[in-house]
C-alpha cells in the first residue's frame, strides 16, 4: 500500500462526511439570494408583513444551521490534520534521526518536521473547503442561467477568468515557493551549525564572519520569499478586484434587463449574491494557493523521504546474546560516500574477551566501531551476535544488549539519572547507581548539589568534557549489556578517570561480556586480550595482544622507533604494555600511571 493510501484510507469516512456537509452548506448558501429575491419581488410588491416575518424566521433558522455546519466542518478538518500528524509524526521523527546514518544530510535536518507541519496546517485550515466547494459552482451558474441567459453568461465568464487566474497563480508561484523553502533550509542549517560550535566561534573570534555569512543566506531567503509573496499578493489582489468588477458587471446586466423589462428588481440583487457565492471557492483557492503549494511540495518530500526509510515489518524476538561477536568480511561505506573507506575486516571475539583497536588517524577505527553497534550498516559483510546478524534484531531490543561510548559524547537535556538510564521509563535507581559505580562515576555524581537529579542542560553543557565522558561510560554500562564498544574512552580523562575505564573494561570481561576499545593510550589496552590493527582502511593484524604487539610494535636497541604509521613509540612506552601482556588479570593502573601517562601507542 502506498503512503498516500495508507494515510487516506482511515479518513475515508471523515472525507465523505465533509463532502456531505459541504453539499448541505452550499445548498443552504442559496438562502441569502433567494431571501433577497422573495423580499424584493413578493414582500415589497404585496406589502405583506406576515410574509416578511415568515421569510425572516425561515432564513434565520437556515442561517443558524449553515453556521453550525460550517463550525462542524472546520472542527472535522482540524481533526483530520491531527490524524495526519499522528499517523506520520512517529515515522518522520524516526527518519530525521536515522537519515544522518544513511546519507549525508543537506541543509536543514529538521525540514521533514516543517514539511509535516505545513501539510497539517493546510489540512486544518480553510484551504480544503475551497476544493470541497468547487464542484458546486455549476449549481450556482445554473441558477444564474435560470434568472436570465445573459446573467448566466456573465457569471460563467467571471468563473472562467478566475479559474485561469488560479492556473496562472500555480505556474508563477511554484518556482518561488520552492526557492523560498530551499533558501530557508540553507539559512537554518548555517545558523544551527554556528550554534553547535558557539564556543569555537566565540573563542577564535570569527562570530562576525559567521554572522555575515548568515546575513547573506537570510537575504537570499528574504528575496525568494518576497518574490513568492509578491506573486501571491498580486494575484490575490487581482482576483479580488476582478471579483468586485464581475459583481458590479452582473448588477449592470441585471439593471439593463430590468430596464428592458426582461427581469424583476429582485433578480438584480439575487444574481449579484449568487455570482459572489459561485466565485467564492475560486477566490478562496487563490488566497490559499501559496500554503497549498507549500503543503503539496512538503508532502512530495515526505513521500520521497519515507520511501527511503520504510517502516519495516516486526521481527521475532531473539534470545539475549551470550557467546560471541563475529565480524564477517566487512566493507563499510560511510553515509554520503560512494567509495568504501574500510574493507576486508573480519574477526571473532568470544565472551569474556576484550578487543583493542589501534591504528593511525583515518585508518577506520571509529568507522568499524560504528558498524559494530549497528549505527551504520555495512556495504557488504555481516556483524553477528551469537550467529544472528544485527539486521535480524529489533532495534530497541538490540539496544538493550549494546553499550556505546562514541568519541564525541553527546548527552541530552535531562537529569544525570535519566541520561544514564537512557531515558527508560521508571528505571530502577539500583540499576542506575550500579552503572555509575561500574563506570567509577558514582562519587563524582554525588559531588553535584542534587546528585543524580542534577539537570545537565542541552548536550551536557553544564559538565566538563571529562564529566560527560564518565557519565557517557555509565550510560554505556547500564543494565550490563553483552557488547560494550568504547571509542577513545579515556581521551578527556585524568588518571582517576583512566583507572575507572580500565576497571570498567575488566568488569565487562569478568561478567562474561565483550568489550571493544578504540584506544590511543596504553592504559586502556592493559586489560585487553585481543588486538586489531587497522591501516589505510584495512585490517593489518588481529590476534592475541602479545603476538600482535610483538609483530607490529618491534622495539630495537634504539630508544625511539616510529613503528605505527607515523606515531613514535618509545621503549619506555611499550614496557608497560609488555609487562601487562604477561599478566592474566587486569593491571593495577595506579602502579603504571606515571609510566604510561604520556605514552601513545599509535592508534
Amino acid at each position: 500500500m502506498s503512503l498516500t493510501a495508507a494515510v487516506v484510507s482511515p479518513l475515508r469516512q471523515s472525507l465523505v462526511a465533509i463532502a456531505l456537509i459541504s453539499g448541505v452548506v452550499n445548498v443552504l448558501a442559496l438562502t441569502s439570494p433567494l431571501f433577497m429575491l422573495q423580499v424584493y419581488d413578493r414582500v415589497l410588491s404585496s406589502g405583506s408583513v406576515p410574509t416578511l416575518v415568515g421569510l425572516v424566521v425561515l432564513a434565520a433558522g437556515l442561517y443558524l444551521i449553515q453556521a453550525a455546519l460550517d463550525i462542524l466542518r472546520a472542527r472535522v478538518l482540524l481533526r483530520i490534520g491531527e490524524h495526519f500528524d499522528n499517523k506520520l509524526s512517529g515515522r518522520v521523527h524516526d527518519a530525521v534521526v536515522r537519515l544522518p546514518l544513511l546519507t549525508r544530510m543537506p541543509g536543514d535536518g529538521l525540514q521533514p518536521l516543517r514539511d509535516l507541519d505545513s501539510v497539517r496546517g493546510f489540512l486544518s485550515g480553510a484551504g480544503p473547503t475551497a476544493f470541497f466547494d468547487l464542484p458546486w459552482i455549476p449549481l450556482y451558474l445554473g441558477i444564474c442561467f435560470l434568472f436570465h441567459f445573459w446573467i448566466g453568461v456573465t457569471a460563467l465568464v467571471g468563473a472562467i477568468l478566475l479559474v485561469l487566474l488560479t492556473i496562472l497563480a500555480n505556474g508563477l508561484s511554484q518556482k518561488w515557493v520552492s526557492e523560498t523553502i530551499a533558501q530557508n533550509m540553507a539559512r537554518n542549517a548555517l545558523l544551527e551549525s554556528t550554534r553547535r560550535n558557539a564556543e569555537v566561534v566565540a573563542a577564535m573570534g570569527f562570530s562576525g564572519r559567521m554572522a555575515s555569512r548568515w546575513r547573506v543566506a537570510n537575504e537570499a531567503y528574504l528575496a525568494a520569499n518576497r518574490k513568492a509573496g509578491d506573486v501571491a499578493g498580486g494575484l490575490g489582489g487581482l482576483s479580488k478586484a476582478m471579483r468586485v468588477m464581475l459583481q458590479s458587471g452582473i448588477l449592470a446586466v441585471g439593471a439593463w434587463l430590468v430596464v428592458e423589462q426582461q427581469a424583476t428588481g429582485g433578480v438584480i440583487i439575487a444574481s449579484s449574491i449568487m455570482m459572489g457565492r459561485a466565485l467564492a471557492p475560486v477566490d478562496l483557492a487563490i488566497a490559499n494557493w501559496k500554503s497549498f503549494l507549500m503543503a503539496r511540495q512538503g508532502w512530495s518530500r515526505l513521500r520521497e523521504l519515507l520511501s527511503k526509510i520504510p517502516d519495516g515489518p516486526p521481527v521475532m524476538a531473539l534470545p539475549a546474546p551470550q557467546q560471541e561477536l563475529r565480524v564477517e568480511n566487512l566493507a563499510i561505506l560511510p553515509p554520503g560516500e560512494r567509495k568504501p573507506t574500510v574493507t576486508q575486516v573480519g574477526f571473532t571475539i568470544q565472551k569474556g574477551s576484550a578487543l583493542g583497536i589501534i591504528g593511525p588517524s583515518g585508518s577506520g577505527k571509529s568507522t568499524v566501531s560504528r558498524v559494530l553497534v549497528g549505527a551504520w550498516s555495512p556495504a557488504t559483510g555481516k556483524v553477528r551476535l551469537d550467529g544472528a546478524s544485527l539486521d535480524q534484531w529489533d532495534r530497541e531490543e538490540l539496544g538493550r544488549h549494546i553499550g556505546y561510548l562514541p568519541q564525541g559524547v553527546e548527552l541530552f537535556d535531562g537529569t544525570i539519572a535519566e541520561n544514564i538510564a537512557r531515558f527508560e521509563d521508571n528505571a530502577e535507581p539500583e540499576a542506575i547507581v550500579a552503572a555509575a559505580k561500574a563506570a567509577g562515576a558514582h562519587e563524582l555524581i554525588l559531588k553535584f548539589d542534587i546528585g543524580y537529579d542534577t539537570r545537565i542542560g542541552e548536550g551536557g553543557s553544564s559538565l566538563s568534557a571529562g564529566q560527560r565522558q564518565r557519565i557517557g561510560l555509565a550510560r554505556a554500562l547500564f543494565r550490563d549489556p553483552f557488547l560494550v564498544v568504547l571509542d577513545e574512552p579515556n581521551a578527556n580523562l585524568d588518571a582517576e578517570g583512566e583507572a575507572a575505564v580500565v576497571q570498567a573494561i575488566a568488569g565487562v570481561r569478568s561478567r562474561g561480556g565483550i568489550a571493544v576499545v578504540v584506544a590511543h593510550r596504553p592504559s586502556a589496552l592493559g586489560v585487553v586480550d585481543q588486538v586489531l590493527v587497522m591501516e589505510n582502511g584495512r585490517q593489518k593484524a588481529f590476534g592475541p595482544r602479545d603476538e600482535v604487539f610483538a609483530q607490529v610494535l618491534k622495539v630495537p636497541s634504539a630508544s625511539v622507533l616510529p613503528t605505527v604509521k607515523g606515531f613514535p613509540v618509545t621503549a619506555q612506552a611499550l614496557k608497560p604494555l609488555r609487562v601487562v601482556a604477561k599478566r592474566p588479570e587486569p593491571v593495577d593502573e595506579s602502579q603504571t600511571e606515571q609510566q604510561t601517562e604520556d605514552a601513545d601507542v599509535g592508534h
